[in-house]
C-alpha cells in the first residue's frame, strides 16, 4: 500500500490553518501532517481543541506532527539547543496528546541548528537527552519519533545532512522507537543514492517525505524519478504514509495520475489507496 498525505504547513497555505484539513480532503486526500502550528511551544486549551476538532470534522487522519520548533522566525529546531530545551521539554506532552487524540504515530523532532561557541558534543548529549525523553513518551500511545536530515544548501548550521547522521542519533538515544525520517528531497539535494539509502535503513525509516530536486517543487518539476522510488520503498516493505512536503502555488496533483502504477491514488472518499499486486 503506498498512500499520500498533504503536509499543510507547506501547501494550501493561502487558507487559514483551519481550515487546510478541509481543503486536503476535498482535494482527494485521506491524511494530513504539520510543522508545529502553534505559535506557542504550550498553546492554550481551546487552541489545541479547535485544531483537533478541524482534522476530526475534516476526516483526515493526522499522519504526522512535528513537536514544537521555529521554523517560522528561521530555525531549525529545538532539541539541541540549550536556551530552548525548556521549550522542547514543555511541548512533549502537549504534542503527544494532540497526537494520542488523533491516532498519529509520527512525531518529528528537528535537530536545531549548531550554537555558536557551544562544544557540538554538549548538544549532541542534550539532543539524546531530549529525544529519550520524548520517545518515552511517545511509546504511551504507539508513536515512534522522527529524527530528519535536511540539506546544507538550505540549512548550513544543521548538523544533519545525511542518511547517516540521523540514524547514528537515533541509536545515541537506545530508545526503539527513535526512527529516521527519510526525506528523498533532503537526501537527494545532497547527493546520497536514494535506492541505496533505502535498502541500507528500510527497517528503520518511520516516515517518507517528497519533493522534487532541485526546486522542492512537485513530482515532475525536477530530476527524481518517483514511480521509480516508491517501487523500491514498496519493495523494501515501506508501507506508512509518504508526505508531500513540497511548494506548489498550481496545488497541481495531477502527477499522481501520471505514475507508471495506476494502482498508486492518493485515497479519496472510499479511502482507496491500494496497489495491486
Amino acid at each position: 500500500m503506498t498512500r499520500f498525505d498533504v503536509n499543510g504547513s507547506i501547501l494550501f497555505t493561502g487558507l487559514p490553518l483551519l481550515e487546510r484539513p478541509a481543503a486536503v480532503k476535498a482535494a482527494g486526500f485521506d491524511g494530513v501532517e504539520f510543522w508545529w502550528p502553534f505559535a506557542e511551544a504550550v498553546p492554550a486549551d481551546t487552541e489545541v481543541d479547535a485544531f483537533v476538532r478541524a482534522i476530526r470534522d475534516a476526516g483526515v487522519h493526522l499522519a504526522g506532527l512535528n513537536f514544537a520548533d521555529d521554523i517560522a522566525a528561521g530555525g531549525r529546531g529545538l532539541l539541541s539547543r540549550p536556551a530552548d530545551s525548556a521549550r522542547f521539554r514543555d511541548n512533549v506532552d502537549v504534542a503527544v496528546g494532540i497526537a494520542g487524540e488523533l491516532g498519529c504515530t509520527a512525531l518529528n523532532a528537528l535537530y536545531g541548528n549548531r550554537v555558536y561557541g557551544l562544544d557540538p558534543a554538549e548538544q549532541d548529549e542534550l539532543a539524546a537527552e531530549n529525544l529519550a525523553i520524548a520517545a518515552r513518551a511517545a511509546a504511551r500511545i504507539g508513536a515512534v519519533v522522527l529524527v530528519e536530515a535536511l540539506n546544507v544548501h538550505e540549512s548550513p548550521s544543521y548538523p544533519l545532512v545525511s542518511a547517516k547522521a540521523a540514524a547514528e542519533v537515533a541509536d545515541r538515544t537506545g530508545e526503539p522507537n527513535v526512527k529516521i525520517l527519510c526525506d528523498l528531497y533532503h537526501l537527494a539535494r545532497m547527493g546520497e543514492d536514494l535506492d541505496a539509502v533505502i535498502g541500507e535503513y528500510a527497517t528503520r525509516i518511520g516516515h517518507v517525505q517528497i519533493a522534487d530536486v532541485p526546486g522542492r517543487g512537485r513530482p515532475g518539476t525536477g530530476t527524481l524519478d518517483f514511480g521509480h522510488l516508491f517501487s523500491v520503498l514498496d519493495r523494501h516493505g515501506y508501507d506508512g504514509w509518504i508526505g508531500l512536503e513540497y511548494k506548489d502555488a498550481l496545488l497541481d496533483f495531477g502527477w499522481i495520475g501520471r505514475l507508471p502504477d495506476p494502482g498508486v491514488r492518493p485515497g479519496g472518499p472510499d479511502g482507496d489507496r491500494t496497489r495491486e499486486s
